[in-house]
């Protein structure tokens, strides 16, 4: 039985008001992912650790899945539902074998073929980005845009997230082209008040579903 689509994709790197109020608002909004994305390369890996302890704390008995990017290891050794790799991480099916642990695994995809090929790796979902041009990565990859998001959603039997510069405003676009799961990082990171932002999202994406 795979896994189900799950609407919003909460990316938390650099929060204004913190990562552990940050987590609080995605769980008493009800999010149900929430990756943990701690880019700062003076981050160490006890620093990660620590985090995903302390979100772990938070996130525990609720529906919110606590996914750790790129690091298996931490994600095991924390207790976290998962992990979210990149195309030059471990393979799946190694994290899978490596850490029985963990119960998730992403897989990030930059274009059509990285979408289809991951159906050979089988992850429990993949991300679908950038769509937008967005500057949290150092080195982005190519602008997507909604129509071949949209080619690369339906082009997988799992539940893709869109992500990459998604924001209120261009929101409604995304859901159009297809995407049924999406993913934000400044639209609610950037925020002093993450649940109004979050709740505001969601209201948005409703409504451009229904519409």
């Amino acid at each position: 039985m795979g896994m189900k689509d799950f609407g919003f994709y909460l990316v938390m790197t650099n929060p204004v008001v913190g990562y552990e109020k940050c987590c609080e608002a995605a769980v008493k909004a009800g999010v149900k992912m929430v990756q943990l994305r701690m880019k700062d390369r003076e981050t160490s890996r006890d620093e990660l650790l620590d985090m995903a302890c302390r979100l772990m704390a938070i996130t525990r008995g609720s529906e919110t899945n606590l996914i750790i990017d790129d690091d298996p290891s931490v994600a095991e050794e924390a207790g976290a539902d998962g992990v979210h790799v990149g195309q030059d991480d471990l393979p799946v099916d190694v994290v899978r074998t490596r850490y029985p642990g963990i119960r998730l695994v992403g897989l990030s995809t930059h274009n059509l073929d990285q979408a289809q090929k991951s159906l050979a790796q089988d992850p429990d979902y993949i991300g679908v980005g950038p769509v937008f041009a967005t500057p949290t990565k150092k080195i982005p990859d190519p602008v997507l845009g909604t129509e071949l998001a949209g080619k690369m959603i339906a082009a997988v039997p799992y539940p893709a997230v869109a992500i990459g510069g998604i924001n209120a405003e261009n929101l409604p676009d995304v859901i159009r082209a297809g995407a049924r799961n999406w993913s934000v990082v400044r639209a609610v990171c950037g925020s002093t008040d993450p649940f109004a932002a979050i709740t505001d999202l969601q209201r948005i994406a409703e409504a451009a579903r229904l519409g």
